[in-house]
């Protein structure tokens, strides 16, 4: 299906829901299935010529989106708004274009977001479920103390350096970003984590929840966790959390061009 072209190209954003399971992340690899190449793959599908899809965020294997945000050039005739269904009609059961629109040339799905939020999920109860598995980290060895972690996430508000939360291997230049909310509730068997910031570091959500459960379990004190990641002691972070418990849950822009899709939900 190649559809046909106008001479000027046009900028679509795309919102994205993924099941993380079977990807080996967002972005493309060369020998493993990604979530950018099946996309990437679909619009060349439908144009007959390559393109490069951006993202807002690179989530790594395994690891969900509710709410993710891409955009593309292209000079295809099918209308900005059209783009998600026909995009659908050639995509897997785990992945979703939730809608599409046409942006300025200018506006960049990374580069103009404000803030990005994701969410953890910790199942608690000793007995497995199974319809849960694949969305929350099964953790029933030690009683979590939500308030103890919702505690512990308070000193982190505000414009912070969180090396101690960033894996090895990252291209960021800095290791600075404001953290803009942090929450830990309970809803029965699940506790949920909520950060939102204006970025992320490589592997950090991940890494911040090995630690949070050690806090939540009486294992590390709220002071003693601050001071680790205040002090950068990155030696000290020595575990991070399963992948299927985190979720990309939205990305914030200052001139929204997706307001109905301000923030998904998750099923658990």
């Amino acid at each position: 299906m190649f559809a046909a072209d106008s001479e000027s190209p046009r900028r679509v954003a795309l919102v994205i829901q993924y099941l993380g399971t079977h990807f080996y992340g967002w972005q493309r690899q060369p020998n493993h299935p990604s979530v950018q190449q099946t996309i990437e793959e679909a619009i060349a599908k439908i144009c007959g010529k390559s393109t490069v899809l951006h993202s807002a965020g690179r989530t790594d294997t395994g690891v969900h989106a509710a709410a993710q945000v891409a955009h593309f050039d292209t000079t295809s005739m099918i209308p900005p708004h059209r783009w998600a269904k026909v995009l659908n009609a050639h995509l897997p059961e785990d992945i979703l274009i939730c809608g599409s629109t046409e942006v300025a040339s200018d506006w960049h799905a990374r580069f103009s977001a404000t803030w990005r939020r994701y969410r953890y999920t910790i199942y608690t109860a000793a007995i497995p479920n199974l319809f849960v598995k694949q969305f929350s980290w099964h953790y029933y060895l030690d009683h979590l103390d939500e308030q103890l972690i919702h505690q512990a996430l308070q000193p982190m508000l505000g414009k912070q350096d969180m090396a101690a939360f960033q894996r090895a291997g990252s291209s960021r230049p800095h290791s600075r970003l404001e953290v803009q909310e942090a929450l830990c509730w309970r809803d029965g068997d699940f506790v949920h984590v909520e950060v939102q910031a204006s970025g992320f570091l490589y592997g950090m959500i991940r890494l911040l929840l090995g630690q949070l459960v050690e806090v939540g379990r009486s294992r590390l004190t709220v002071s003693d966790f601050t001071n680790r990641w205040q002090q950068k002691r990155r030696i000290e972070v020595k575990y991070a959390a399963p992948p299927q418990g985190l979720c990309l849950l939205a990305i914030g822009y200052a001139d929204n061009p997706f307001a109905e899709f301000a923030k998904f939900d998750r099923p658990v």
